[in-house]
């Protein structure tokens, strides 16, 4: 969502003139405390409202305080005004005093669906501080495209890791009483053209990829849902009824409510096909949408199901039971930093390590390089730009630099740190020539509105105040890792982007670590790692390619999109079910670094698989054992390989878990895989069909890491 210049937002919850659980309340508002059922007591409520009480239910309004955005509530029937903010990473929105986590491709890079549900309770308990009560996260759109300007505010390739990881920050802000909104539906993968752009995607592979991690979120029972600005097969998002309506709360069967994009509606009928809440404001809806149900061009009975749909998530959820009455100048609290801190270390990535990390006791000299290192560059480097971003001017100085963090943690080694900024190569190496190791910050700046050119970092900042506008920093980062390189056999980079990188130094370096966009613990969660007071256990949700036209999108019909003879761009998703890793299977191609890869300080061996048929599919027992002399964590995966003739990809994700162990320490895990994992898309019957034949199961720690095989007889037929 994009936050126009001028909306800068609300405070917290008008006061109501009956407070919810008092005595008159029960009398006044007999719903409030009700045991009766959340869709029972939001009709109670829809048979007492007027017109205009029902249209300002569903018409955003004009802010004035640190929010996304309002919608005004019916103080005389206990209905609490419902403050919107961005959020998944944190509360931005001009917010102050709030915690900057890391970005969500980070947090999806954990593997950790527990860890995630514990950000998702932090981001909750902020929210409640801050007087919000609806947070638009998480985000599910897939990383189709590597050069996404956007792609570090969702969750990677992969439709179950995202999903998975979806539900996860479901759960955790909704247990707070505060509305989670999962965005954008659909094929919102591009910020190119991203107001006019056509998605077209064929239904097998819409229903394969890209909605089961919005089906996931309904299944968590997520409250809220928001439309995307780009059309879909030529229809805007937010006004396409097979989507909305015939996908999302008719397959779905979503209970809850749709709201627009900023500024995504495009006319008064999209209440007629499935959109409940336009937002910021009512150009569409308000007055305009008055006469519309008035006339009878909207019928009353929808209206009525757009207010109830609102109603019904906001007694769910705890909204009118539990409203939030006052704004806290500080929200952050010491949980929220210390889960921080545990997102940005257990999904920081170690990609490359010859032997230099952990940092040994022998090192005395640290040479650290890179603008991102510093206390200024911190702040510009550690998040994602636009309307994800925590507020700048209120991190500044709360940012914990890796610079300070690096130098802290030395010192109780023994050893000194120098440092350079790297804006010259030459000068930078002449700083790590003299160092036992080298740690160069790479960084790469990604921003909502525009989409990257290519795969080469480059560091700067972007603008702030609404508009997708960045500047870059004239410095090559990767000539500069290559100076130091060439004279320091102990050059680690630590790279903090938003997605993939190409790295032409790759096999000139000592060590990599990919650190993503980690907020404002940025030196703090990374500084243990480098010393091994910590363990690195994250994997990648994406894939890192070598180069990016190994990729499949290579034609302006697949991206950015060509135009029609009306002037609307299609961007065609010929690739079909061949995006992220299962193209790179497909056309057996050698990545960079692979989907679900990352490094440890210690080494996992798998020994044995089993199957366990079950009433929903199968669980996968598999026995792994932690064969060196440090505890860890590792992430189990499981992948399944169809039979020829369902035409699948080579092998997809079915299920994971991350299971730590300790030293010598052997456990058996259980890893449920339903039966929509041994299913394709029928577009014949418009479900999912089970494929008989004998389907292959692998387990292992990464994509192509994958040492253990089961055969799975499926529809009578043997392996």
């Amino acid at each position: 969502m994009r936050v126009p210049p001028l909306v800068v937002a609300l405070t917290a919850v008008a006061a109501l003139t009956v407070v919810p659980g008092s005595a008159s309340s029960t009398t006044a508002c007999p719903w409030v405390g009700s045991s009766a059922s959340p869709s029972t007591k939001a009709s109670q409520v829809v048979t007492r409202m007027t017109l205009a009480e029902k249209v300002q239910l569903v018409t955003g309004a004009a802010t004035s305080g640190p929010s996304a955005g309002l919608v005004k509530g019916v103080a005389r029937l206990c209905i609490p005004n419902i403050v919107l903010n961005d959020a998944s990473a944190g509360l931005g929105n001009r917010q102050t005093g709030t915690t900057a986590f890391p970005d969500e491709i980070g947090q999806a890079a954990t593997w950790d669906t527990s860890l995630q549900t514990s950000q998702g309770r932090a981001l909750g308990l902020e929210a409640v501080a801050k007087g919000v009560n609806v947070l638009f996260g998480p985000g599910v759109n897939l990383a189709r495209n590597p050069l996404n300007g956007r792609g570090f505010e969702y969750a990677g390739e992969d439709p179950v890791l995202a999903g998975k990881t979806a539900a996860a920050l479901v759960q955790g802000v909704q247990s707070q009483h505060v509305i989670a909104t999962v965005k954008h539906l659909a094929l919102n993968d591009q910020e190119a053209d991203r107001t006019t752009v056509s998605a077209d995607a064929s239904e097998r592979v819409a229903a394969e990829l890209y909605l089961p991690p919005f089906e996931a979120a309904v299944n968590a029972g997520v409250g809220a849902a928001m439309c995307a600005y780009n059309r879909v097969s030529g229809s805007y998002a937010c006004q396409d009824k097979s989507l909305l309506d015939g996908v999302l709360k008719g397959r779905l069967r979503f209970p809850g409510f749709v709201v627009s994009d900023f500024q995504a509606t495009h006319s008064t009928a999209a209440a007629n096909t499935g959109l409940d809440v336009e937002l910021p404001t009512g150009k569409f809806y308000g007055s305009a949408l008055t006469k519309a149900v008035q006339s009878g061009a909207v019928p009353v009975s929808r209206l009525n199901d757009m207010v109830k749909r609102v109603l019904t998530s906001m007694f769910r959820i705890g909204l009118i039971d539990h409203p939030p009455h006052a704004s806290a100048a500080t929200a952050t609290t010491s949980t929220s930093i210390s889960v921080a801190t545990r997102v940005a270390q257990q999904g920081a990535v170690l990609l490359r390590n010859t032997g230099v990390l952990p940092l040994a006791s022998t090192v005395r000299k640290v040479a650290v390089i890179g603008d991102a290192a510093s206390q200024d560059g911190a702040a510009r480097a550690s998040q994602g730009y636009g309307s994800a971003h925590v507020p700048q001017f209120a991190l500044n100085g709360h940012v914990t630099s890796p610079l300070a963090s690096i130098t802290t943690r030395a010192q109780r080694a023994g050893a000194t740190v120098s440092y350079n900024d790297g804006s010259n190569a030459a000068q930078a190496a002449l700083a790590a020539a003299t160092s036992d190791v080298a740690v160069v910050f790479v960084n790469d700046v990604n921003n909502e509105g525009l989409d990257r050119p290519d795969l080469k970092p480059r560091s700067g900042s972007c603008s702030l105040s609404g508009t997708a506008e960045c500047s870059y920093s004239s410095v090559d980062q990767d000539q500069l890792v290559q100076a130091v390189a060439a004279v320091n056999k102990n050059t680690i980079v630590v790279l903090q982007t938003g997605g993939p990188v190409e790295m032409p130094w790759v096999n000139q370096v000592a060590g990599i670590v990919e650190d993503w966009l980690p907020g404002q613990v940025d030196g703090a969660a990374l500084a243990p790692l480098l010393w091994g007071d910590v363990n690195f256990s994250g994997k990648l949700p994406v894939t890192f390619p070598v180069r990016l036209s190994d990729g499949p999108l290579k034609t302006a019909a697949q991206y950015p999109g060509t135009k029609d003879s009306l002037g609307v761009p299609h961007a065609v998703y010929s690739e079909g079910l061949l995006i992220g890793y299962r193209w790179y299977d497909a056309k057996k191609v050698a990545p960079l670094y692979p989907f679900g890869f990352g490094l440890s300080y210690t080494t996992f061996r798998y020994s044995k698989l089993r199957m366990v048929p079950t009433s929903t599919g199968v669980t996968m027992q598999v026995t792994l054992t932690n064969t060196g002399k440090r505890a860890g964590a590792e992430v189990v995966q499981v992948y399944a390989s169809a039979p020829a003739s369902a035409g699948e990809p080579p092998k997809a994700l079915a299920g994971f878990t991350k299971l730590t162990l300790r030293a010598g320490e052997t456990r058996t895990v259980s890893i449920p895989v339903g039966s929509r994992a041994f299913s394709v898309w029928s577009t014949a019957r418009h479900a999912w069909t089970p494929v008989a034949g004998c389907w292959v199961v692998r387990a292992g720690g990464g994509s192509t890491s994958l040492p253990l095989l089961a055969k799975l007889s499926r529809g009578g037929k043997t392996c």
